[in-house]
C-alpha cells in the first residue's frame, strides 16, 4: 500500500515596496527632521554668529576707552591696546579738574527731574488712553505715536527761538521740560500696550470697592505696570543722559558772566575742542569713563527687570 504526499498550495507572496529604514518609519519622514533640524543648527549659527560680532563691537571701543584712561600721550600714540604699564589715576584727577565733575552735577540735576517727571506724565496718560474710551482717544494716541517718529533735528530752531522767547535758554528748567517732551511720545507708546494687558478684573474691582480714578491709578495699575515702568524707565535714562544735540542747542552762554551748565556729554566735547593740539587724551578718555560708569551700573543692576517688561505683555 502506497501513500500519496499532497504539496501544500503555494500562497502567492505579496509584493514587497522599497525596505525601509528599521524602526519601520518611511525615509520621507526620516529626511524631514534631519533637514528641519539642519536648518535650524543653521539659524543658530547665523544668530550666535551675529549676536558674538555685536558684543565685539560694543566691547572693544569701550575696553580702549579704559586703557587709555590708564596711559599716557606716548603709550597710547605707541600702542593703543597694550597693557599701561603704570595703572595710576593721575587721569582721572586731570579730567575731573577740567570741569567733568561739574558737567556730571549739571546732568544729575537734569535728570533728577526729567526723567520721573516724565514717567508720571507718560503713564498718567497711556493710563489713560489704554483704559478709557472716548471721542479722539485713537487721535491722541496715534498723535503721541507720531511724534516718536518725528526727527529731533527738524525741530531744533523752532525749538531754540521757543524756548528763547520763554527766557529759558541755559537754565535747568528749559532743558528738562524739553527732556519730558522729547521722552512722552515713546513713553506713552510703550505704557500704553502694557496696560491694555493687565487684568480688567482688578480695576472693576476698585471701581465696585468706590475707589476714585486717582486711587484706581495710584495704588491698584501703576504697581501691576511696575515691569513695564523700569524697562521704559531705563530706556528714558540711557537716552537723556547720552543725548547731545539738544544741551548743544539750548544750553549756551550768553554772556560771559553766565555760569556754564553743559551737561556731560556736551562738556566732553568740549573739553576736547579746547585741548586743541595740546591735548591731554588720558584725561580725556577718564571722562568718558566717568560718563559710562553710571549708566552701565544702572543698567545691569535692572537687566533682568528690563527683560521681564519687555517680554511681559508677550506672555501674557
Amino acid at each position: 500500500m502506497t501513500m500519496s504526499t499532497q504539496e501544500p498550495p503555494k500562497v502567492p507572496a505579496r509584493p514587497q515596496g522599497p525596505k525601509g529604514p528599521p524602526g519601520g518609519r518611511a525615509r520621507g519622514t526620516e529626511e524631514r527632521p534631519s533637514r528641519d533640524a539642519m536648518e535650524g543648527r543653521t539659524l543658530n549659527v547665523f544668530s550666535h554668529g551675529f549676536l558674538v560680532l555685536w558684543t565685539v563691537m560694543i566691547v572693544l571701543p569701550l575696553v580702549w576707552i579704559v586703557l587709555g584712561s590708564f596711559k599716557t600721550d606716548s603709550e597710547i600714540g605707541s600702542s593703543a591696546w597694550s597693557v599701561p604699564s603704570n595703572w595710576a589715576f593721575d587721569a582721572f584727577q586731570r579730567g575731573w579738574a577740567k570741569g567733568v565733575g561739574d558737567y556730571l552735577l549739571n546732568t544729575v540735576i537734569v535728570m533728577v527731574f526729567s526723567v520721573p517727571l516724565t514717567m508720571l506724565l507718560g503713564a498718567m496718560a497711556a493710563y489713560v488712553l489704554a483704559r478709557y474710551d472716548f471721542p479722539g482717544n485713537r487721535f491722541f494716541y496715534y498723535f503721541f505715536v507720531a511724534g516718536a517718529m518725528f526727527p529731533v533735528f527738524l525741530a531744533l530752531v523752532p525749538l531754540y527761538f521757543m524756548v528763547n522767547r520763554l527766557g529759558m535758554l541755559n537754565t535747568y528748567q528749559g532743558l528738562i521740560l524739553v527732556y519730558v517732551a522729547y521722552s512722552l511720545p515713546f513713553t506713552v507708546f510703550f505704557l500704553s500696550s502694557f496696560f491694555r494687558t493687565l487684568p480688567t478684573a482688578v480695576h472693576e474691582a476698585a471701581v465696585l470697592d468706590g475707589a476714585s480714578h486717582t486711587r484706581i491709578f495710584f495704588q491698584v495699575m501703576l504697581p501691576m505696570a511696575k515691569p513695564g515702568l523700569l524697562s521704559v524707565g531705563i530706556f528714558n535714562v540711557l537716552g537723556q543722559w547720552n543725548q547731545y544735540i539738544l544741551p548743544l542747542t539750548l544750553m549756551q552762554q550768553q554772556s560771559g558772566e553766565d555760569p556754564d551748565r553743559s551737561v556731560l556729554a556736551q562738556g566732553l566735547v568740549n573739553i576736547m575742542q579746547q585741548q586743541g593740539y595740546e591735548g591731554d587724551l588720558p584725561a580725556l578718555y577718564a571722562g568718558m569713563t566717568i560718563a559710562m560708569l553710571p549708566v552701565l551700573v544702572v543698567y545691569l543692576s535692572f537687566q533682568r527687570q528690563v527683560q521681564s517688561g519687555l517680554t511681559a505683555a508677550t506672555l501674557k
